[in-house]
């Protein structure tokens, strides 16, 4: 069993544990936590790194929410900015047309819990990767660490030194390599040869 907190098209360094899982357990009660990548990813484009962040509706007084109650601030057009800030990052990609169908249904539809999103956003990977991982939800907190604890890559600054060895990205001849993006860096220019990556 391999515990994760879901995350928001998850950076390299999850999917890197997620590939070697057979049996996923995502942790469902953790308290949300602002700068953090459960609502969050970052993308290579002609600028270099960009954050694409999901709004979310301000926590409670006491500044305590647990994730799976974190609603989306659907007011603003986060999902219209974010697909169209992908196609303009990856339109010349080898691998972004493939994928552009299979991945827009999590741009048009109307999510209210930030959870479903990340759901989804990982059964789109675990699919574009060919995945055979099972995943299951926590009842309630995990509060022994386990040994493959890894609910910490949910958090910026807890990232493992050893990433996955260098690809070639979009602007990498302009800004060089940019380690540990989102997963759909990867994707969009490894495509099906992704997995070798992780």
């Amino acid at each position: 069993m391999s515990l994760f907190i879901p995350t928001y098209f998850s950076p390299i360094s999850q999917y890197s544990e997620i590939a070697k899982a057979t049996e996923i357990v995502f942790e469902m009660d953790d308290n949300f936590q602002k700068q953090g990548y459960r609502n969050r990813c970052y993308i290579f484009n002609s600028s270099g790194k960009q954050l694409l962040s999901i709004p979310v509706k301000h926590l409670s007084k006491d500044g305590r929410k647990k994730t799976k109650d974190t609603l989306v601030e659907n007011d603003f057009p986060w999902q219209d900015q974010h697909f169209k800030s992908l196609q303009i990052a990856y339109r010349n990609s080898p691998f972004f047309e493939f994928f552009e169908d299979d991945i827009a249904p999590i741009f048009e539809k109307k999510y209210k819990y930030l959870q479903d999103v990340n759901i989804d956003t990982f059964l789109f990977v675990s699919d574009a990767l060919q995945l055979e991982t099972t995943f299951s939800k926590t009842k309630e907190y995990q509060v022994e660490t386990i040994e493959n604890d890894f609910r910490l890559l949910a958090e910026i600054k807890q990232q493992p030194k050893k990433l996955v060895d260098t690809y070639i990205q979009m602007f990498d001849d302009e800004h060089g390599f940019l380690p540990n993006l989102s997963i759909l860096d990867l994707l969009f220019m490894e495509g099906p040869n992704s997995i070798s990556f992780l």
